[in-house]
């Protein structure tokens, strides 16, 4: 994973550490997307009644208009037999109406509630993930970029100056700001090397 493209430390501890940070976000987004799907199957039931009572309605509707028309030519009485059946096929289309309000109300409804229960839960973990890992990618692009020229090099050294623990600072060299002022090579490169690490990069040989 020495790639300047890859969003990942080259460090091991930072790199263990950036795939067990992965890992958990996407155990967590996965849990919450089953639980939306769970509330979109209970709530989609609903719209499954509706849509069942919207065929069987409109079945019962054509049978009863059927049914009219062919007592229309019974005779004397055809009339008097047609009207409350074709009166009952209306009524079976107002309820045929309704259940595919049902329908369209509860599927519409099914997506609101599973984004509503599921999105805010995936949001509230993701983005502040998201902004960590873009931060930490934009630093390793920098640090490297600064590390492949002699005057990046100093830049990172300068900064490690300012940045890093003293005892890390000493550890380099005995006087390291001298040393930096000097243009020494060997404590220039050791005090780019802490800054490098502390963006997650190992050191980069030219």
């Amino acid at each position: 994973m020495n790639s300047r493209y890859l969003p990942y430390a080259t460090t091991p501890a930072r790199l263990l550490g950036q795939l067990v940070s992965d890992i958990a976000v996407f155990v967590w987004t996965a849990i919450w997307v089953l639980v939306g799907t769970a509330v979109h199957a209970a709530v989609s039931t609903i719209a499954d009644v509706g849509r069942q009572v919207e065929v069987g309605a409109n079945g019962v509707s054509e049978n009863l208009d059927t049914a009219g028309d062919r007592t229309d030519d019974v005779p004397l009485v055809g009339d008097a037999l047609s009207k409350p059946l074709r009166a009952a096929s209306e009524a079976a289309l107002d309820i045929a109406g309704a259940g595919h309000s049902l329908d369209t109300t509860a599927s519409w409804l099914a997506w609101v509630l599973a984004i509503a229960v599921a999105a805010p839960p995936i949001l509230f973990v993701g983005m502040p993930w998201l902004v960590l890992r873009i931060r930490f990618f934009r630093r390793k692009w920098t640090a490297i970029t600064l590390a492949a020229t002699p005057a990046g090099e100093q830049l990172l050294a300068l900064r490690a100056l300012a940045n890093r623990p003293l005892a890390k600072l000493v550890a380099v060299n005995d006087d390291p700001v001298n040393a930096w002022r000097s243009y020494d090579s060997v404590a220039i490169r050791g005090l780019a090397a802490l800054e490098l690490r502390a963006a997650g990069v190992q050191r980069i040989r030219r």
